[in-house]
């Protein structure tokens, strides 16, 4: 579960953004803070993996407890969301290293549509540590991360019935393994059906991501056997 810290001190707002996130599947909102000084001590409590941080605080400018946010805890994420509509604060934010910035009053499609992008993100991250990718990644790689904030506009290229969580999935797995692999044997270890496992499993090797070969199974027939390039 992506753990969310909402700080907002309108507490309605808040009440409504906390009903919002949990909409969303695989978020659960942690805490709710009021002002900064709640917003500091949650923080250090819960780690949370993302903000939805107001502008407007009684007791601190929200661009200051960003400020604090990315100097003491990184890998805590930040989307802003505020009534702020000027330019200049829009731009701010963004240099800040906001991952969205959203206006109030917050619409929840809009909120939703930008935690799916957000979820994404983080599942390409793990996939991407899982294969020891931590220290160094390729160009393809870095434009995979960065058009998730344009809209994930590669989601589009995919056929039908190809979705991006479940591909970073099943090609960290491919990435993994030593030997090879049937489709019955990913879609067990990944909880998924063996014709889904199957349908991305044929669709890396269209890709050119991973080899396939036929061999004999335990009963004699013919079985399609995969293996990581």
């Amino acid at each position: 579960m992506i753990q969310v810290l909402i700080v907002e001190d309108n507490i309605r707002n808040a009440e409504i953004n906390k009903r919002f996130v949990e909409k969303v599947e695989g978020y659960q909102a942690a805490g709710i803070a009021t002002d900064g000084r709640q917003a500091k001590d949650l923080l250090e409590i819960l780690t949370p993996d993302l903000v939805l941080l107001d502008l407007y605080l009684p007791d601190v400018h929200g661009f200051d407890l960003l400020r604090h946010i990315k100097l003491n805890h990184t890998r805590t994420d930040i989307i802003m969301v505020t009534a702020a509509k000027e330019l200049h604060t829009v731009r701010e934010a963004i240099h800040g290293g906001v991952f969205d910035y959203i206006l109030k009053p917050v619409i929840y499609e809009r909120l939703e549509e930008t935690l799916q992008k957000y979820k994404s993100f983080r599942s390409k991250i793990s996939a991407l540590e899982e294969q020891g990718s931590e220290s160094t990644v390729d160009q393809y790689k870095i434009d995979q991360l960065l058009r998730l904030n344009e809209g994930d506009k590669s989601r589009s290229s995919y056929p039908k019935g190809i979705d991006q969580l479940t591909l970073d999935k099943v090609t960290a797995y491919t990435n993994r393994a030593e030997t090879s692999f049937t489709a019955e044997q990913v879609g067990a270890d990944l909880g998924i059906s063996r014709s889904t496992s199957r349908r991305y499993l044929e669709f890396l090797v269209s890709s050119g991501k991973v080899a396939a070969d036929l061999a004999y199974g335990s009963v004699g027939r013919p079985e399609r056997v995969y293996r990581k390039k």
